[in-house]
């Protein structure tokens, strides 16, 4: 039966007791047994980004340039502190979105209406080439503007493989795409050997850093072997990093990043003919929540380079020590070699899948790869506190499938 307004309104206290009654169904992230959707690093810092996306609770960041100067700024103030972290050079322009398919969507439109432009060819259908593990937004934003994507195996390393990947590019090629990291394996694909393709067949690179690049800098600042990945390396013509994954700012915050002016002004929507006159806007959407400007700003104030820094540190740290302890367990290996906070892992003598059942009625909400069949958790420190008892349980999980024979796992990868 279908749901109707109801006829009459029903206190606050009731309506907030019915929606927490709801929630005791939902998965227990808290206790980190959730592997995506939800990220934190401590409950100070979300306090923190929680006041800050209130106190700008009902302001909408649309209206920024004409009645809310103050959210304006700050998203400026975001923004020139994202560049300066991701080494571009003075001329770069980055706008903020909702998330990182609104980023990556926008980085697509704005590349196909840059080389229409130079081509002098307003139809130009174009395709872009990208690694088989590269994220569905780039698949999402193809649909929507009438694009191919052409995805390529990834190498025996499970990264983007360069001589492949170029070896796809023909004279419709608009975009190159790598991934720092990619969501499936979590590693950075080899982004300088990208960009010397994208020079050398003058084609427009793309580096989705939507997971790791609020994460990878301060890693590397630490000590950690991270690739060169950002604006540093010529070639990159753009850039996407989420800030509400691993910048821990409040959902929804992401942005988006092009190396000159040039390529910037294709970004925006720009329309007149209406009337009620110009209506610019640098996002997909038009009304957006002006808190989620106001937490990131907030995030950045409140951590700065130091904060990020010894996040990173405890974070790293957490995610060594539980490689180690995958490792420890007989059968099991990690996928790949991945760089930052995503790891994925398989068992070599049982369906994993299966294992992943197991754990799913211990109260592990299981995340999955298809390719090559693997548990797949993306960590942050919420996860930490709970690392024994996830290997206890992940152990029990194992050896209880071992004894079960080989009955066919019912569970498939979802995101």
């Amino acid at each position: 039966m279908r749901t109707t307004l109801p006829e009459k309104g029903r206190s606050r206290g009731d309506v907030l007791a019915q929606m927490r009654a709801l929630k005791a169904g939902d998965a227990d992230w808290q206790h980190g047994r959730v592997p995506l959707f939800v990220f934190k690093a401590t409950d100070e810092l979300s306090e923190v980004g929680r006041d800050a996306f209130m106190e700008f609770f009902t302001e909408n960041a649309l209206g920024g340039k004409r009645a809310f100067p103050s959210v304006k700024k700050m998203e400026d103030a975001v923004v020139d502190m994202a560049l300066s972290l991701f080494h571009a050079p003075e001329d770069a322009v980055g706008f903020m979105s909702t998330g990182g398919t609104e980023s990556i969507i926008q980085a697509v439109q704005t590349c196909r209406d840059w080389n229409r432009k130079r081509r002098g060819d307003a139809k130009h259908r174009g395709n872009i080439v990208a690694a088989h593990s590269v994220h569905p937004a780039f698949d999402k934003g193809a649909k929507l503007m009438d694009l191919e994507v052409r995805r390529v195996p990834v190498g025996a390393d499970f990264r983007a493989d360069p001589a492949a990947m170029e070896a796809a590019i023909d004279a419709d090629t608009i975009m190159l795409v790598g991934s720092a990291p990619c969501f499936p394996y979590g590693v950075i694909d080899p982004i300088a050997d990208l960009a010397a393709v994208a020079r050398r067949r003058d084609v427009w690179l793309h580096v989705d850093a939507c997971v790791g690049g609020y994460l990878a800098p301060f890693a590397k600042q630490i000590g950690r072997d991270i690739p060169d990945f950002d604006f540093a390396v010529p070639g990159v013509a753009s850039m996407s990093a989420d800030l509400h994954k691993f910048g821990f700012c409040p959902k929804p915050a992401s942005t988006v990043f092009y190396r000159d002016a040039d390529k910037a002004r294709h970004h925006s929507f720009d329309f007149s003919d209406w009337p009620n006159g110009r209506f610019l806007t640098g996002t997909l959407v038009g009304t957006r929540p002006a808190g989620g400007v106001a937490g990131a700003w907030a995030t950045f104030q409140y951590l700065g380079q130091e904060g990020y820094r010894e996040i990173a540190k405890k974070l790293m740290g957490f995610i060594d020590d539980y490689r180690r302890g995958l490792e420890g367990i007989e059968g099991l290996r990690v996928v790949g070699n991945p760089h930052l906070s995503i790891v994925a892992f398989t068992a070599d003598d049982v369906d994993v899948f299966r294992v992943a059942e197991a754990m799913e009625k211990r109260g592990w909400l299981p995340g999955l790869l298809q390719q090559p069949k693997a548990i797949h958790r993306m960590l942050s420190l919420i996860q930490a506190p709970s690392l024994d008892e996830y290997l206890a349980d992940l152990k029990a999980a194992l050896a209880a499938v071992r004894g079960e024979g080989r009955a066919a796992a019912k569970l498939q990868a979802t995101y």
